[in-house]
């Protein structure tokens, strides 16, 4: 524990008082984090690589294909038409109820990073268009994806906990829809009235403001649909992955197009041919002009391969594990133990689906012997595995990127967020199993 403290202060120190890049103190950190635990010289190179590599190998595509996707959407002006359709729906006062009813719609199918992705460039031109703060915006459309990124199956994270516990996932989906919608409902769209003086300033040039100039804009429904086309391959995806069986030829085309960096891809390459193409501009200049903004995240990348590195070092180190072994003897409900073991497992090594995994196969035998059901344990598991969002969690790292937040903000936002899903996801769990 108090390495695991040790570390954290250093890294706050290095970024806010010393004014280091993340990307250098992220690494420095983990590098001493891991000598001080005692970790083999080599071992500690392999571990640090393995992190960048892992974490770089699951986002790289999906954010660069993501970031092309985006910068198309915004300079064919479809992110404008999609923005003003829904501010006409909900009313320019309720922006944040756009986003977070977007945002859940498209989490329920999509990957936390790839609905980010996506998401991102409706939230900055929403702020440019009611010129509303962009952090309460931005916290409106991340809360339901992280969500249903942890509460909800098909959901790798949750997908895997309920299968550890050997849970249905059919009802552990039911009972994740009652618990997400206050968490939802209070993440989403109360904390976002809290958080509009809190100032940022985005990396310039990640979404550029576009001009029209006078051009005609291009049908809502084909904005739509080049908008939710990754939505609706990765949807077919785990649809097919749940009826067909395997070796079907169906599931297979359907898994493969349905890959997070297949789909991001398919979707470029179609978003080129309806919004370009079709609306009788060039694909070559075009695709040039929207790679210009690949520049801009190149420094998000190497913080979030850093952030991995200092992740996967502090996995290694076993630091996490030793302390949730301890805490299996207090005297508490299987349920609240469940959720802190994950909180631990989380603040510890920062990975949700690393933290929600472990716990739940420290938390299984709990379930031996008592009425404690395990679709409660995995929901409950899922609030704990997302609690205290801090420097070793990519997801921390991205949000504070690509807004533009300082440090201190983003734990003021993005943390706290991310801490009020958790706790209110435990009371709604507290509540289910008493009317149970």
């Amino acid at each position: 524990m108090l390495l695991l403290l040790g570390s954290l202060i250093f890294l706050i120190i290095l970024i806010a008082w010393f004014k280091f890049h993340a990307f250098p103190a992220l690494i420095l950190t983990a590098v001493l984090t891991g000598l001080c635990a005692g970790m083999d010289p080599l071992a500690l190179l392999k571990s640090i690589q393995q992190g960048v590599g892992d974490t770089l190998g699951g986002l790289a595509l999906v954010i660069g294909f993501g970031m092309l996707l985006g910068s198309l959407l915004a300079d064919t002006g479809a992110t404008g038409v999609i923005s003003q359709k829904l501010l006409q729906f909900f009313g320019v006062e309720r922006a944040t109820w756009a986003l977070a009813f977007t945002g859940s719609l498209i989490g329920l199918a999509m990957f936390y990073n790839a609905g980010f992705v996506i998401l991102a460039p409706l939230a900055f031109s929403i702020a440019r268009q009611t010129g509303q703060p962009l952090v309460p915006l931005a916290i409106a459309m991340a809360a339901p994806l992280s969500v249903t990124h942890c509460f909800l199956p098909p959901h790798p994270g949750a997908t895997a906990v309920a299968n550890i516990l050997e849970a249905d996932l059919g009802k552990t989906l039911l009972l994740g829809l009652f618990v997400s919608a206050p968490a939802i409902l209070i993440a989403g769209l109360l904390l976002p009235s809290f958080l509009k003086k809190i100032p940022s300033a985005p990396p310039k040039g990640i979404f550029p403001e576009v001009q029209t100039d006078g051009k005609a804009q291009p049908p809502f429904i084909i904005c739509l649909l080049a908008a939710i086309l990754p939505v609706v391959l990765m949807a077919s995806a785990t649809i097919s992955q749940m009826t067909l069986p395997v070796g079907h030829s169906l599931r297979t085309f359907l898994t493969f197009v349905g890959d997070s960096n297949m789909a991001m891809l398919i979707s470029v390459l179609l978003a080129l041919l309806f919004l370009v193409a079709l609306q009788g501009q060039k694909i070559g200049p075009a695709l040039d002009k929207s790679a210009g903004s690949l520049g801009a995240i190149a420094g998000i990348m190497l913080i979030l391969g850093a952030g991995g590195a200092f992740k996967q070092v502090l996995l290694d180190t076993g630091i996490g594990k030793n302390i949730a072994d301890q805490l299996t003897t207090l005297p508490l409900s299987p349920l609240v133990l469940g959720w802190l073991i994950a909180t631990i497992m989380r603040i510890a090594v920062g990975s949700a689906t690393v933290a929600g995994m472990t716990a739940a196969g420290i938390a299984q035998p709990l379930l031996q012997g008592t009425a404690v059901s395990p679709e409660l344990m995995a929901l409950a598991i899922g609030a704990g595995s997302v609690m205290c969002s801090h420097v070793n969690d990519t997801g921390f790292w991205m949000f504070r990127e690509w807004f533009g937040l300082s440090l201190r903000d983003t734990f003021r936002t993005w943390t706290l967020m991310e801490t009020i899903v958790g706790v209110v996801g435990l009371l709604g769990v507290l509540v289910l199993n008493m009317l149970i």
